[in-house]
């Protein structure tokens, strides 16, 4: 695709990056036969295609409407494109771009306004975000059904073993997990127990995703700046890796030295950070042997499991087919789920912000997850998890959560 990037835009580092992935489109299309929005719309301007389009011509200086900015918004940048595309263009940066920029040029009202800000007040705050939802639990019999939706009921927070082993690892606690489903990361630190290192509990509040998909990518990046000061400090204290649960933190964890690369205060500390990033699925697989004794202390109970892998897991961090893998070993059944590579409707604040979508999408990926017959659903990222457990006929549940419950921890 040729390009002309206006001046205003041309040579600064986002220009030059976005001049860089517009020149990989080879106008080809295959993305729009992944694209949940274009699959629900059928408009050209929804899929892929045309977003890339659209942001070629805001950043070639043609002006900029509000159908412009609705248009973006209501891609879930859930970079099922990105596994698509037979070129390798990095959607999911370019739409960051186009964003931003659109952000500026065409103000939203008021009341947009305030429930962005919102969202970028509450969740990324883990007392607050908690707080609040203590609150709405406590009411929560009182609420009108969509709100009542709204309010998980509490979960079990479990038991975090007592750090007995010489190898040591970092399981970092987001923003909305800990007061969501806490005893995410409580398992997983069973597990990580269970095959002999320990697991340091650290607390960085919110990653940055938040704001950074709001449009408040240099709000986003501060609160990634203070996530980044305090995993460093675990590093420095002898942890040899970093676990984050929720793929939604993962993989913007993942890209922590893209975002920052050009800051030279933290460009070295946001490289190691992502370098001693690990996920579950490597760590159990990287440890077979010990985990594999794991499993043969425990005796295997067989279970239809169906597994929604999240967009942030299978296209953001580009870890398809581990999990269900993981849980085969373990004993579980996997069932076949139809169109496992669209979005749930999740979406970080996505079911928020276009709730109709959002609620069609969530229908079709319950209906392809329950096919099966599947005794439970697994997934591997809270807001996924939350956002099916509202409307599901079976228990939802974190796959970490099932392997500690497989190996008796």
């Amino acid at each position: 695709m040729q390009t002309n990037l206006a001046d205003f835009i041309r040579d600064t580092p986002q220009g030059q990056e976005a001049d860089r992935i517009l020149r990989a489109c080879v106008h080809c299309g295959f993305c729009n036969a992944t694209c949940p929005t274009y699959q629900l719309l059928g408009d050209e301007l929804d899929g892929p295609r045309g977003r890339i389009y659209q942001i070629k011509s805001v950043l070639e200086g043609a002006a900029v409407t509000t159908e412009t900015r609705d248009h973006l918004d209501r891609c879930l940048t859930c970079r099922s494109c990105e596994s698509t595309c037979p070129s390798g263009v990095q959607y999911g940066r370019l739409v960051d771009i186009g964003r931003e920029v659109v952000e500026a040029k065409v103000p939203r009202s008021a009341p947009q306004r305030l429930i962005r800000w919102a969202l970028r007040l509450v969740l990324p705050k883990p007392a607050l975000f908690g707080f609040l939802l203590g609150l709405g639990r406590l009411f929560r019999p009182l609420l009108p059904k969509v709100l009542k939706d709204a309010v998980p009921p509490p979960r079990p927070a479990g038991s975090w073993p007592a750090a007995r082993h010489a190898r040591r690892i970092v399981i970092a606690g987001g923003c909305v997990q800990p007061s969501i489903a806490p005893d995410i990361d409580s398992a997983a630190a069973r597990v990580v127990d269970a095959i002999g290192i320990s697991a340091v509990p650290v607390a960085i509040g919110c990653c940055g995703a938040v704001a950074y998909h709001l449009n408040a990518q240099a709000y986003g990046l501060d609160t990634a700046r203070i996530a980044i000061d305090r995993l460093c400090a675990a590093l420095d204290a002898g942890a040899e890796g970093i676990v984050v649960s929720a793929s939604g933190c993962a993989s913007f964890v993942a890209e922590y030295a893209h975002h920052l690369h050009g800051d030279p205060a933290y460009r070295a500390k946001a490289e190691r950070v992502t370098a001693a990033l690990i996920d579950l699925t490597t760590l159990l697989t990287r440890e077979a042997a010990a985990f594999d004794a794991a499993l043969a202390r425990s005796p295997a109970k067989p279970e239809a499991i169906a597994f929604h892998s999240p967009c942030t897991l299978q296209h953001g961090m580009k870890n398809k087919g581990q999990v269900e893998r993981l849980l085969t070993v373990a004993g579980f059944r996997t069932t076949v789920v139809a169109d496992s590579h669209l979005c749930c409707g999740s979406a970080g604040t996505y079911s928020i912000l276009q709730p109709q979508l959002s609620a069609t999408l969530k229908a079709n990926k319950l209906a392809a997850l329950e096919a099966g017959q599947p005794s439970r659903i697994a997934t591997a990222n809270i807001g996924c998890l939350t956002h099916l457990a509202s409307d599901a006929k079976r228990p939802v549940e974190h796959w970490i959560e099932l392997m500690a419950e497989r190996l008796g921890v």
